[in-house]
């Protein structure tokens, strides 16, 4: 059985250090009215949201203006989460009752880049190591990218690792990104109303459980240990 969590608003809070540290990056290369406006954030995959930052204020979104985005974002996050990072309610009891079970693998699959998905773990107290199988926003073998992509990316991992493939897999979110790229790869999802998202969107978007946070680890345990 494989277990997969979104990190923002699903495992950790940053208070919109993300978002902050990539338009300061913005501002740093392209000038002080770089913005984010009208650009949407939760959710989706970092390289599609540097990309839609370059457009939206009038920039080529060009291979070297992607890495010079990126480069400077990594550079910046770290003052950005300082002090700021909290782990949200039951999210830390939660993978330790899943790392007791044999049978399940915890995995993280997140729209960050992998250095910058680290670092807010870090910051949370949580160890990117514990997560046995990775599979990061910038992970998807295709271009355009897609979060759908990453399901896949981290069966096989976990295929690597086991040498089998997972009897279940069930991704952890609080998007209905989140439960559309579930839904696409035939993974059972476990929509959580942390983030932004309301339990009726949740729903309406196809999650096929919706809780209002991980504290109650029993219920949620034993939901994820039925299949």
């Amino acid at each position: 059985m494989l277990v997969l969590f979104d990190v923002d608003l699903t495992l950790i809070d940053t208070q919109g250090a993300g978002r902050g540290a990539m338009v300061a990056a913005g501002r740093a290369i392209f000038g002080d009215d770089f913005h984010s406006e009208g650009v949407p954030f939760a959710g989706r995959i970092d390289p599609l949201i540097l990309r839609d930052l370059l457009v939206a204020n009038g920039i080529a979104p060009t291979p070297n203006h992607a890495a010079s985005m990126r480069s400077a974002y990594v550079e910046r996050l770290g003052a950005m989460l300082d002090g700021r990072v909290r782990t949200l309610p039951g999210a830390v009891a939660l993978l330790d009752a899943l790392d007791a079970v044999e049978e399940v693998t915890v995995g993280v699959l997140t729209g960050n880049f992998e250095e910058t998905g680290g670092m807010k773990l870090r910051a949370a107290g949580i160890d990117p190591e514990r997560f046995a199988v990775q599979a990061w926003g910038d992970g998807s073998p295709f271009d355009p990218p897609a979060r759908e992509h990453l399901p896949p990316v981290a069966i096989e991992r976990y295929v690597a690792l086991h040498g089998r493939s997972p009897r279940s897999v069930t991704i952890v979110g609080d998007t209905s990104h989140d439960v559309a790229c579930a839904m696409a790869n035939g993974c059972r999802s476990l929509g959580v109303t942390t983030g932004r998202t309301s339990l009726d969107e949740l729903s309406r978007a196809g999650a096929d459980r919706v809780v209002e946070d991980l504290s109650s680890t029993e219920e949620v345990m034993s939901w994820l240990m039925e299949r």
